[in-house]
């Protein structure tokens, strides 16, 4: 039987190599694997070279600045050939084509900051290593001593002093230090001098060469883009709050929620992305900051020390706007959701708030494109008022956000009483306004006078089915009502089924204190982007000049007739 059981296994095994690995015998099958290896790795290097090319077509500043990139490296590379009056030159023009590879950089401002701070760092590396130099020189015997602690002490306080929260923008300064000085002392002890000149005038060689070449051929500024950011947020953030409101009060349903929204990544929902991108350009908007601050006056903005921290300011109070478009949205994604008709009810003030904000955000994110002032008047007034009758109508319709019954519960009978005369002088008030309006809406609204028949018959409209795999993670939930009927205590599921209506009216009252805590964090904004026009001295706006100009045409009038 042992002998039985291992000829079975041997001859599985040998059975599960020829299955699995081809025998070396079989030229065919070699052959179509190498074919397959091949045709795997041609169409890997066709697909990244569809890739690069389309990054090309849609940036061609990135194929500007490669082409910058390899002008200014062959420029360099002619030192080479210099070998008149000395060949020292051409012996050590790679710290010219270094300079180019590492201070070349895809802004001007980023450019410049790499230059100054290698230009800095290797000045001051040659003169202290100079002077420590010579003085190992002069020592004699204890010349090793002194080169290799002055190496630590230089490398150490370099490498502790960069990690101080100011120095920060001068790291890259710090490392050429303590390379050139480490360079300086190991490389002899007879041409300190002439090592620190021709590295410091290569370096500046190189670094001259990159500024020229990046200012004068298709110029890529830092300080532009961060401007061209802060305008693309604007104009993002005000598409997500129009489509915000749009879906929650279409009822639009999310059958399949994408898994990258699920886990905070990008996504091709634009309503996602709009808010999304302004929220986590903190770190973009800071980077363009600390270039943008290095470049000169330039094009639009001429201006000495330009106030570019005022756009990350004006960014950051848009920032805090987008937050509560996040939560909106997080309200359309939730599993408890109002009834439509629910919705419908408050329609018209949700619609109205909605579609103002929307143009206030993108009537100050064209004033930031301009670089134009704001007009006379106050820019929030339309939507100010949109929102006090948001919150006049939550008012005068509030029982429809809550559920009676559940009162009565826990009250005295003569509180019941009161509590029930109060409700109908509610419902009356509202069908005497409702009256006095269009017909339509009083219908819809007649058909809210019952919140727990309208809120039964309410539907979930966001379903999370069960993960796949792929761009989509789809989770299957049990639905909080539909579990119900698999319970035994009929007494326990009718209650959860008054929390669940309740829960779901409350739900509307979220979405509208949102947006209304929208509309009272745009004053901030408003204010950010005064105090950026000013700084920044952005022209008139047209309205403005408009009006000037009509009374000053009117005054030259008035005084000629005099």
């Amino acid at each position: 039987m042992a002998a039985k059981h291992g000829s079975s296994r041997q001859s599985f095994e040998e059975q599960g190599k020829e299955r699995l690995l081809p025998r070396g015998d079989d030229p065919h099958i070699v052959r179509e694997g190498c074919f397959d290896r091949i045709s795997r790795w041609w169409s890997d290097v066709r697909g990244t070279a569809l890739k690069l090319h389309e990054m090309g077509r849609s940036d061609p500043r990135k194929v500007a600045f490669a082409f910058k990139m390899g002008f200014s490296l062959s420029l360099v590379s002619v030192l080479i050939f210099f070998k008149e009056p000395s060949n020292f030159v051409s012996q050590n023009y790679f710290w010219a084509m270094l300079t180019v590879v590492l201070v070349f950089e895809y802004s001007i401002g980023a450019t410049l900051n790499r230059g100054i701070n290698r230009a800095i760092g290797t000045f001051a590396a040659g003169a202290l290593g100079l002077g420590i130099g010579e003085l190992s020189v002069k020592a004699g015997e204890w010349h090793e001593f002194i080169v290799v602690i002055n190496i630590f002490i230089a490398g150490s306080l370099a490498s502790y002093i960069k990690l101080y929260p100011a120095m920060f923008q001068y790291e890259y300064g710090f490392r050429v230090f303590v390379l050139t000085f480490c360079l300086m002392l190991v490389t002899g002890t007879s041409d300190f001098f002439q090592t620190a000149s021709t590295r410091l005038l290569l370096s500046a060689l190189g670094a001259g060469v990159c500024l020229i070449v990046h200012v004068s051929v298709y110029p890529i500024w830092a300080g532009e883009d961060l401007h061209k950011l802060v305008v693309k947020n604007f104009k993002g953030v005000a598409a997500s709050i129009e489509g915000c409101v749009n879906m929650y009060l279409q009822c639009v349903k999310y059958s399949r929620i994408p898994s990258k929204i699920l886990i905070y990544q990008a996504s091709d929902d634009p309503l996602y992305n709009g808010y999304r991108a302004a929220v986590e350009s903190t770190s973009q908007e800071e980077a363009l900051l600390g270039f943008a601050v290095w470049e000169p006056p330039h094009g639009r903005y001429k201006m000495y020390r330009y106030p570019w921290s005022e756009y990350v300011k004006v960014s950051g109070a848009l920032r805090h706007c987008a937050f509560m478009v996040m939560a909106m949205h997080g309200c359309i994604l939730s599993e408890i959701q109002a009834s439509s008709e629910l919705r419908q009810a408050f329609k018209d003030g949700i619609q109205r708030v909605g579609t103002e904000g929307a143009k206030v955000l993108r009537m100050l994110g064209d004033k930031v494109e301009k670089m134009e002032k704001l007009s006379a008047g106050d820019p929030l007034q339309k939507i100010h008022g949109a929102a006090e009758d948001l919150q006049m109508m939550i008012d005068q319709k509030s029982y429809l956000l809550v559920n009676a019954q559940s009162w009565d519960a826990t009250k005295p009978p003569h509180e019941k009483a009161v509590d029930h005369e109060m409700l109908l002088e509610l419902r009356d008030n509202d069908e005497r306004h409702a009256s006095l309006g269009d017909g339509a809406h009083l219908r819809s609204t007649q058909t809210m006078r019952n919140p727990e028949s309208s809120q039964t018959s309410m539907s979930m409209h966001h379903s999370v089915s069960q993960c796949g795999s792929g761009e989509d993670l789809l989770r299957q939930q049990s639905m909080w009502p539909s579990r119900l009927s698999v319970m035994g205590d009929a007494m326990f599921s009718e209650r959860e089924v008054r929390t669940y209506q309740s829960a779901s009216a409350l739900s509307l009252a979220n979405f509208t204190s949102l947006l209304i805590e929208f509309v009272a964090r745009l004053q901030n904004l408003v204010n950010s982007f005064k105090e950026l026009s000013e700084k920044a001295k952005f022209a008139d706006s047209a309205e403005t000049k408009e009006v000037v100009g009509f009374w000053s045409r009117t005054l030259k009038v008035m005084c000629c007739t005099d």
